[in-house]
């Protein structure tokens, strides 16, 4: 019987693939350990909200953003290994931190921190970019970042369980066993960080990839692109500026996280940067637009643009919904009764259920870049993608309906309709709705290689730093609303992203080929790996 070409681990690809998405896993087992463990840190810690809690899960957003634009530049210009290696290895510290922080400030700081390993995922499209041709490449994306993110959803299945009975009950750890699942958590960052370096190759030794000589803004191929690039580059800083402002409007013991002075002296920073890289991005491609570029090197930015604007709405959804999602069912569902009369909704179901979420993964987004591949029409696939998803975050909207407001005049939200029966349809909803957001992923990734293969890094960078400011847009939002109204949110997100890729995207050139017709057209014979 032939052996799948996934699976045959004779070829050393195959391999790289594999040992690849598990390094994905692992940061994605790393950046997503609190939400489930989130009801456990409140009962555990008497002085942390809901409100603090909803602020860590900004913060976990907030830096990946601009980890990603520096991730892709770098491993344009070093190579994915080493970068891979370190990010996991360094990532690994503000993991202990945040398992014993006790305060607030010491929380949200190692939050921060910890949030720059959601970088990690563009490195691995830039890995299998090198290894696989692009007739396959939509499929082996699709199956390293679906099986990689599946490790929220691990995060979400086992950490309870982890934290609660081997830790808590096991070795009998109280009320502070969740903080040694944490110590776990990064230990296997640490660990997995060393392996990866010795286990894999940037690329084939028979296929140098060609480096940047040096990390510096993207470079573009008209004037109009310029333009493009310097107005979407700006959400990229005015996320973090979103971020001070809603961190500044907390207060604990009376007094603000961020004094007034210190969110303008943030914004005043974020400023600076926007207006140093717009400086640099002019000074690089203004010379080469002046003398012209070939025809050859030319790309479509508009097409970088739409795929941004289709990551927001679909990873950026994700990112915001796998944060919230463990807490939403264990509140609307929280008075959920078996036959015995015996509440059935605790932390650690909460967690299962929600892991549902990201537990598709594993199948829709390789399903979303085998479409891709498969359908002949990169661009027609993100369409319909783009409309189920959008379907999809409306019918989550409508699990719960608006119940009374509680003690402390909060809104809640309890279930649409009474039973069991109903638990098991909002799982289905939930899945279905995740069918969609994970193949639209999928579908993005198999057209950003695409575009310009010598900047993929680059293109990927940016691309999944708007699916970060889409979280942190997202979650600022669901600080701010109730869940219902969140998911109405997100649902519109999608819909105006379809309308925006619509018109902006076009289908990529060659999308189809063998390796040998691609690389003709974006490889010169004189250009030669820079070490």
């Amino acid at each position: 019987m032939h052996k799948p070409e996934l699976l045959d681990f004779k070829q050393e690809r195959i391999r790289t693939l594999h040992y690849t998405w598990i390094a994905f896993f692992i940061t994605f087992y790393v950046w997503f350990n609190m939400a489930p463990l989130a009801t456990t840190m409140l009962d555990s810690i008497n002085w942390l909200t809901r409100e603090h809690i909803k602020i860590l899960a900004i913060c976990n957003v907030a830096l990946t953003i601009p980890a990603r634009i520096v991730i892709g530049a770098l491993i344009d210009r070093y190579g994915p290994r080493v970068v891979f290696s370190g990010l996991m290895i360094i990532c690994s510290i503000p993991v202990f931190f945040f398992a014993f922080g006790d305060s607030f400030m010491q929380l949200l700081i190692s939050r921060l921190f910890m949030g720059t390993i959601g970088a990690g995922f563009v490195i691995g499209i830039k890995m299998t970019a090198n290894w696989f041709p692009p007739k396959m490449v939509g499929r082996a994306e699709g199956f390293y970042a679906g099986w990689g993110n599946f490790g929220s959803a691990w995060a979400a299945m086992t950490l309870p369980w982890v934290a609660l009975t081997v830790f808590g009950n096991w070795f009998d750890l109280g009320p502070d066993a969740w903080r040694y699942a944490l110590v776990l958590n990064g230990v296997v960052s640490l660990g997995y960080g060393i392996a990866y370096y010795f286990l894999v190759k940037d690329h084939p030794a028979d296929r140098p990839v060609p480096k940047t000589k040096k990390t510096e803004p993207m470079r573009v191929t008209s004037y109009g692109d310029l333009i493009q690039y310097i107005i979407w580059s700006f959400p990229l800083v005015g996320a973090m500026m979103i971020l001070a402002w809603r961190i500044g409007n907390i207060e604990i013991d009376g007094q603000p996280v961020l004094s007034t002075t210190t969110q303008y002296i943030i914004y005043g920073v974020l400023a600076l940067v926007y207006i140093g890289h717009v400086a640099k991005a002019l000074q690089i491609n203004l010379p080469d637009l002046k003398r012209g570029i070939p025809k050859k090197d030319r790309y479509h930015w508009g097409s970088v643009a739409a795929l941004n604007s289709t990551y927001f709405a679909n990873f950026g959804a994700e990112l915001a919904v796998v944060s919230m999602l463990p807490m939403f069912f264990e509140l609307t569902f929280k008075n959920l009764t078996d036959s015995g009369g015996n509440f059935v909704m605790t932390a650690t179901l909460a967690g299962l259920v929600a892991s549902s979420f990201a537990f598709v993964n594993l199948f829709a987004r390789p399903l979303g870049g085998l479409i891709s591949d498969k359908m002949k029409n990169r661009k027609k696939t993100m369409l319909i993608y783009m409309i189920g998803i959008t379907i999809g975050f409306f019918l989550m909207a409508n699990i719960g309906k608006y119940g009374p407001l509680d003690a402390d005049g909060v809104q809640t939200i309890v279930p649409m309709f009474e039973g069991m029966w109903w638990l098991v349809v909002a799982i289905i909803i939930t899945v279905a709705a995740s069918v969609f957001v994970q193949g639209a992923e999928g579908a993005t990734f198999a057209v950003i290689p695409m575009i310009n293969k010598k900047m993929t890094g680059q293109i990927a960078g940016m691309a999944g730093a708007y699916g970060n400011v889409g979280a942190v847009c997202y979650l600022v939002l669901y600080s701010l609303v109730d869940a219902k109204s969140f998911f109405y949110i997100i649902a519109g997100g999608a819909a105006l992203s379809f309308i925006y890729c619509f018109f902006a995207l076009r289908e990529p050139k060659d999308a189809f080929a063998d390796e040998e017709v691609l690389e003709k057209t974006i490889v010169e014979p004189e250009e030669q790996l820079v070490e």
